[in-house]
């Protein structure tokens, strides 16, 4: 999450470990919690990061792997509001709720889906994150995805992992992203309000510039019509997140700065302090 031992010197400094996410949270505007994924905090401990940040702020917490994986989203009932009490202290700073979905959820369980955006506490911000190929085929099941996802007001999570697997597997790092990251066609679009781009980056910093240009064009078409996108920066061991983020956010800056959208429309992971809108990575 926020708390990376490699980050000590570069965004930390003095600071000690209990400390990181409010210092994180006086630079950066944003974080995805992956923590979630895996246990559900304690109604305490939602407390203590909720105290951590201002009301700016905003998280984006995975719901658990329990609720999406192992009950696919099946009777789910009980967790789901065991889930959201417990986490209710993060309620109003918590900007996308993150439904991911396994491989083996194919186009036949888009019903349980639908059936699952109705038992969800109403009001909130969801992105939901497949990764069948069926999905991505452009056909009738991606069509299907797209139209319930916008009848729902729900946000498509896109995949951005052209740069890591460009990389060739010569790191331990660049190897696991290679066996756990989807290798999936990106099919950038906005199903509600909040598009969500998930970008794994290269190693090699300079070769993500490429990979990037699309999403120069993309993310100010978005603003433009009234659209708040979250962009979040991996790198394979993201230990050069952040500057990644610097740098491609600056080429964002300079095309938005020829566009009519305003800056502080857009989230992006991780805010570079002489930057005029808010950025950042994901962890």
């Amino acid at each position: 999450m926020w708390s990376h031992n490699h980050w000590q010197h570069t965004v930390y400094g003095h600071h000690t470990s209990s400390q990181r996410l409010a210092r994180y949270a006086e630079i950066f505007n944003t974080v995805e919690g992956n923590t979630t994924f895996y246990a559900t905090p304690s109604l305490q401990q939602a407390q203590i990061w909720r105290n951590a940040v201002n009301d700016n702020f905003r998280f984006t917490f995975k719901l658990p792997k329990y609720i999406t994986h192992e009950l696919m989203l099946q009777d789910a009932n009980i967790a789901v509001q065991q889930f959201f009490s417990a986490m209710a202290p993060l309620i109003d700073v918590t900007g996308i709720w993150k439904i991911q979905l396994p491989a083996s959820f194919s186009p036949q369980h888009l019903p349980i889906l639908a059936q699952f955006l109705t038992q969800v506490p109403q009001g909130l911000n969801y992105g939901v994150e497949v990764r069948h190929q069926a999905f991505f085929a452009k056909g009738d099941a991606e069509r299907d995805l797209n139209r319930l996802l916008i009848d729902y007001q729900c946000n498509r999570i896109i995949m951005d992992t052209r740069p890591v697997f460009a990389a060739p597997p010569t790191t331990e790092a660049v190897i696991d992203a290679h066996q756990k990251k989807p290798k999936v066609p990106v099919h950038a679009i906005a199903t509600a309000q909040h598009p969500v781009v998930r970008f794994i980056g290269h190693p090699q910093a300079e070769a993500n510039v490429h990979f990037f240009q699309n999403w120069l064009k993309q993310l100010p078409l978005w603003i433009a019509q009234g659209k708040q996108p979250y962009l979040f920066i991996h790198t394979p061991d993201n230990q050069d997140a952040p500057q990644l983020a610097v740098d491609l956010y600056r080429l964002l800056q300079q095309q938005l700065m020829h566009t009519t959208a305003p800056l502080n429309d857009i989230n992006l992971l991780a805010q570079h302090q002489d930057a005029t809108a808010q950025m950042g990575f994901d962890l």
